[in-house]
């Protein structure tokens, strides 16, 4: 692997008061400094283009107030670098856009590290799922959690996301099942913006039938469709997800759900035909949905429907590689039909146990064949799009100053190397987060 020399030198930066003297060369004051930061001699893979990295060499970036102010070449810049911004920086390397991991169930408490044991020896998710382990096992263990232990559990997962260079994090509920335990996963959620990050919470009751429902999934399905408009009302939730399968829930009742969430004005997303087809890209399609994730099964006609409604088609290596999996998402359909494909980490304790997007975007390269530009596009601009964020995933002015400097000579090697730490720094909204 390279080596991890420091990739960036603050070469000069403005007078903070008496008791912050400058870091190093003292530049020439300036009273009105235009821009927070300006990021000199990296290489800069904007995104900015339907195609390529659409990168930039000795290039630039600016910040100011949490939006890029300046993306080009160094030459490009309208004065010296020290009378534009408060803080100059030269830098060695790339800078990509912060990565976006759009389908996360980060949230929980325990693992199901036996279960990965059990699957080895020759027990299949399904055969574990209908003995009372799978999800369930996760529900018992988050129910007994309180919300303080939840936070703390879940903050090393985070952590480890931000580290590889995860800018935002969508999180999921679906391990409480229940009213109180739904809202403390989601309250759970909501408080790891403290890290710095942009966080989309999802409402994902429709994952798993609890056992007080044992047998009534309709019943159960009125009482989760009755949750939603309270949790919604305290801004827990920014979309709506179900596990549309045989071991979930039925087409039927999950278009039950995506109508209730569609008469509160929350988008929907889908876990879409992982196991089987149920038709559930089509679904997902039906509502508008922002994606439909997983997608191994969904066949031609759903992917024609995704196309036509913008549905993003969110791949998950993680869980295909931890379970084994040999039927392939249908990636020549997505790209004949130009269907966006996002990567993702699926990070949750059964079947992706996956805490870096960058080994998930290398996992989309050898067992999906994408290239590493389409992984790294399925990391930021596609995966923005899953959420329905326009406002990141892109180097681009006026975009949100979500980045991260890599210790790297191209963006291939984000895909190339297994492991290893290669974020000298991450940017969220211009705050250095890591």
């Amino acid at each position: 692997m390279p080596a991890l020399s420091p990739a960036w030198t603050v070469v000069a930066m403005a007078p903070q008061g008496p008791d912050r003297p400058l870091e190093s060369t003292p530049m020439t004051s300036n009273a009105h400094t235009a821009w927070d930061g300006l990021i000199l001699g990296a290489s800069l893979a904007t995104l900015d283009a339907p195609a390529g990295y659409a990168d930039i060499l000795d290039g630039a970036l600016a910040w100011k107030d949490g939006t890029l102010a300046y993306v080009g070449p160094r030459s490009g810049l309208p004065d010296a670098p020290q009378r534009l911004a408060r803080e100059v920086i030269e830098a060695k390397g790339w800078i990509t856009p912060g990565l976006v991991d759009c389908h996360t169930h980060l949230v929980f408490a325990g693992d199901r590290a036996r279960e990965f044991e059990l699957r080895l020896l020759g027990a299949s998710y399904e055969d574990i799922a209908r003995s009372g382990g799978g999800i369930l096992s996760t529900v018992r263990a988050t129910r007994a959690a309180d919300e303080g232990e939840l936070l703390r559990q879940s903050l090393p997962r985070a952590h480890a996301l931000i580290s590889d260079g995860a800018t935002t994090v969508e999180i999921k509920s679906g391990y409480g099942l229940d009213f109180d335990n739904e809202r403390k996963m989601l309250r759970v959620a909501r408080r790891l913006e403290q890290l710095g990050i942009g966080v989309r919470t999802t409402y994902l009751a429709a994952h798993a039938l609890p056992p007080e429902y044992a047998g009534r999934a309709d019943d159960y399905i009125d009482a989760a469709i009755e949750w939603l408009p309270k949790l919604h009302a305290e801004g827990l939730v920014d979309a709506v997800d179900a596990f549309c399968e045989g071991i979930g829930f039925t087409p039927d009742q999950t278009r039950r759900m995506f109508e209730a969430a569609r008469a509160l004005g929350l988008p929907v997303k889908l876990h879409a035909d992982q196991l089987s087809d149920l038709g559930g890209g089509a679904l997902a399609a039906a509502f508008d949905g922002l994606s439909a994730d997983h997608v191994e099964h969904t066949s031609e006609d759903s992917v024609r429907a995704m196309a036509q409604a913008g549905t993003v088609a969110v791949l998950l290596p993680g869980a295909f590689h931890v379970l084994r999996e040999t039927a392939l998402p249908p990636l020549e359909a997505f790209r004949a039909h130009g269907v966006p494909m996002a990567v993702a980490t699926d990070c949750n304790p059964g079947t992706s146990p996956l805490q870096s997007l960058r080994h998930a975007m290398q996992l989309a390269c050898t067992h999906f064949r994408l290239s590493p530009e389409e992984a790294l596009r399925g990391a930021t601009v596609n995966a923005a799009r899953a959420l329905g964020l326009h406002d990141r995933g892109v180097l681009r002015v006026g975009a949100r100053a979500d980045f991260v400097l890599w210790n790297i000579q191209h963006p291939a090697e984000l895909c190339y190397w297994l492991g290893g730490r290669l974020a000298q720094s991450v940017h969220a909204g211009g705050h250095r987060v890591t």
